[in-house]
C-alpha cells in the first residue's frame, strides 16, 4: 500500500497543477484570428464605425479602447437606452462579449440601434475581433 507521504505528495502535485491551470485560464489572450483578414471583415462595420488614429463617432461610436470599456461608454455618443442599460448593468466589452454581441446584436442586447443582423461565420468573428483588438489598442496620438 502507498505510504501516507506518497499520497500527500501526489495530492500536493494535483493541487499545484490545478492552481496553475486556473491561473493560466484567467490570462486574457489575444484572439486567435488573423488581423489582416479582420481588417477586411471590418469594412462591413466601417459604414458606421471608425477605429484607429483619429477615429471619431459616426452613425455608431468610435471603437478605440473598446476592449475593457463598459457598454455605452463612449463620451459624446448618443446610445440607445438598451445599450446604456447594458453598461449600467455591468456589461464590459471583452473579446468574448464582443463575439457574442457581434454574432447576434439584437439577441444579445434587445433594443440596441445597431443595424447589423450578425456575423455568422466563426472565422470572420475571430478575424474581426483580432483586428479590433489590434487597432483599438494602438495609442491615439
Amino acid at each position: 500500500a502507498p505510504k501516507q507521504q506518497d499520497k500527500d505528495d501526489i495530492m500536493r502535485n494535483i493541487i499545484i497543477i490545478a492552481a496553475a491551470m486556473v491561473a493560466a485560464s484567467a490570462i486574457p489572450a489575444l484572439s486567435e484570428g488573423d488581423v489582416a483578414k479582420g481588417e477586411t471583415v471590418f469594412k462591413r462595420c466601417s459604414a458606421c464605425h471608425a477605429i484607429g488614429e483619429g477615429a471619431k463617432n459616426r452613425i455608431g461610436p468610435q471603437l478605440n479602447g473598446i476592449i475593457g470599456r463598459a457598454a455605452g461608454g463612449v463620451p459624446d455618443y448618443t446610445y440607445s437606452s438598451a445599450m446604456k442599460k447594458a453598461g449600467e448593468d455591468g456589461l464590459v466589452w471583452t473579446p468574448e462579449e464582443l463575439r457574442d454581441f457581434l454574432s447576434a446584436p439584437k439577441k444579445k442586447i434587445p433594443g440596441n440601434k445597431m443595424a447589423l443582423a450578425g456575423i455568422s461565420k466563426p472565422e470572420d468573428l475571430d478575424n474581426l475581433i483580432a483586428y479590433i483588438e489590434s487597432a483599438a489598442s494602438k495609442p491615439v496620438e
